[in-house]
C-alpha cells in the first residue's frame, strides 16, 4: 500500500508542470517586424508564455504557412485589462520594431522597450 501512495504522489508531482498557467493569444502582423532581435514576417502568429513578471519567454509562432518562422524573446508580462487586443511598434530606418503587444488581459512588453509612461 505504501508503494502505491508513493508511486501515486511521485505522479503528481511530475504532472504538476502540465497543469501551469500557460497564456495563448494571437496577433496579426500586416508588415514585417522586429522583436527583440528576431525579425518575423508579416503574418499571423500565436503568441504563448507562462506567468506573469519579468524575464518571460515569450513564443511567437507564425500559423497558416507551409514553412512557420518561431522566435521565443524575453519580455515584461503585465497583468492589464485592455479593451481590444493590438500592439505598440516604433518604426526607425524602414524597420518597424514591436515595444509591446496588449491582449484584453497582459500587456507583453519586451526587453530594451521603454515602460509604460516613459
Amino acid at each position: 500500500m505504501k508503494r502505491l501512495s508513493f508511486c501515486a504522489l511521485i505522479l503528481v508531482l511530475l504532472s504538476a508542470p502540465a497543469f501551469a498557467a500557460k497564456n495563448a493569444q494571437t496577433v496579426n502582423f500586416p508588415d514585417a517586424v522586429k522583436i527583440g532581435t528576431a525579425q518575423l514576417p508579416a503574418g499571423d502568429y500565436k503568441v504563448t508564455w507562462d506567468g506573469t513578471g519579468s524575464n518571460v519567454q515569450i513564443t511567437l509562432q507564425q500559423k497558416g504557412v507551409q514553412h512557420p518562422v518561431s522566435a521565443t524573446v524575453a519580455a515584461q508580462v503585465e497583468e492589464q485589462k485592455n479593451n481590444t487586443n493590438g500592439y505598440i511598434m516604433k518604426s526607425k530606418d524602414g524597420v518597424n520594431a514591436v515595444e509591446s503587444l496588449q491582449f484584453t488581459r497582459y500587456n507583453v512588453v519586451f526587453e530594451g522597450a521603454p515602460a509604460q509612461g516613459q
